[in-house]
């Protein structure tokens, strides 16, 4: 006998309070517009600009040590990452450490350059910095804009295919449900104030691929049902495409969070924001693919075409909208 997670028939009502739902959805998107405005984003050092020192040895590098050398120096943001490539000696070992830009200053200055390489090499006497590169506040306020076009981009894109696949009431509901999960991730970032850099950036790109394919299968399954069945209400039709497809949806969410889970504890620091993203915008995604795309179809209607016939009391049914 199998394990089912979902039974496999199951008969929930979803829209039993579509208006619920909707507004526990606006009032967490005004909580996060809120918290934006009141707290902002913690920008790390690819939108608030600073200095990347790319360090190597021949012993292994020890991130927990170099940070604890950094932290006596009080720099702010510092990242460190060990960089694997599979073209370096046995004994070659190379490290980025990323600083970011000090208050009034256009980047890290040469002194706390040269603070930083005195007590790295504290930790490790053979260290050599091979390349110390900047970012200035100009290139980083460009990363921004960028950023931000890349996400509306992807979105408007997503408008255009689920519109020429389905219907405008469809791909309203997908473009609704994409920007609430945008919106979300970004607000519970500013309330926990973790650092937000490209990392982030790539994740929120990928929270709206997974929300997508999610909403795409509810909304495929909705579409052959109202073909299949043409008189019944368009409410019962999507409970029943919900429900046909809970099992996939939830095993699918399950099994994309558990390895994220293990990713978040045993990654490290360095992918830690980025997961905590990705683990965030899968909740979110699974949870408007169902009540917050569906209800906005649901509000909208759809119309459906089929050829005429006659019900039992002799009414015509054509072109109707549900």
């Amino acid at each position: 006998m199998r394990l089912r997670l979902v039974p496999q028939d199951t008969n929930w009502d979803f829209f039993s309070r579509p208006k619920l739902w909707l507004g526990i959805s606006v009032f967490m998107i005004l909580l996060s517009f809120v918290s934006f405005g009141v707290r902002g984003l913690n920008y790390g050092i690819d939108f608030m600009g600073g200095t990347t020192i790319r360090t190597e040895s021949t012993q292994a590098v020890d991130v927990g040590a170099y940070r604890d050398a950094l932290a006596a120096l009080d720099l702010g943001d510092v990242v460190i990452s060990e960089v694997f490539d599979p073209s370096f000696d046995e004994d070659q070992h190379v490290a980025m450490v990323r600083i970011q830009a000090q208050e009034g200053e256009e980047s890290v200055s040469a002194d706390v350059v040269a603070q930083v390489e005195a007590a790295l090499q504290s930790v490790t006497p053979d260290i050599r910095f091979i390349s110390v590169e900047s970012v200035g506040p100009k290139v980083s306020g460009e990363l921004i804009q960028t950023a931000a076009i890349a996400v509306v981009l992807a979105i408007a894109a997503v408008l255009v295919y689920i519109w020429l696949r389905f219907e405008w009431q469809f791909a309203l509901g997908a473009v609704v449900a994409l920007v609430h999960d945008v919106i979300l991730t970004i607000g519970v970032f500013s309330e926990l104030q973790i650092r937000f850099d490209l990392a982030i950036i790539a994740a929120l790109l990928t929270i709206v691929g997974y929300s997508l394919n999610d909403t795409v299968v509810v909304f495929d399954r909705v579409r052959e049902n109202l073909m299949k069945f043409k008189k019944r209400p368009l409410r019962e039709v999507m409970n029943l495409s919900i429900n046909e497809t809970l099992s996939r949806t939830f095993m699918t969410s399950l099994t994309t969070l558990l390895a994220l889970i293990a990713l978040f504890v045993l990654g490290g620091d360095v992918i830690r924001g980025f997961v905590f993203a990705m683990i965030w915008g899968v909740v979110v995604g699974t949870y408007s693919s169902i009540f917050v795309a569906s209800a906005v179809l649901l509000m909208l209607g759809v119309k459906r075409d089929w050829t005429k016939t006659n019900d039992t009391t002799g009414n015509q049914f054509g072109n109707v909208d549900a």
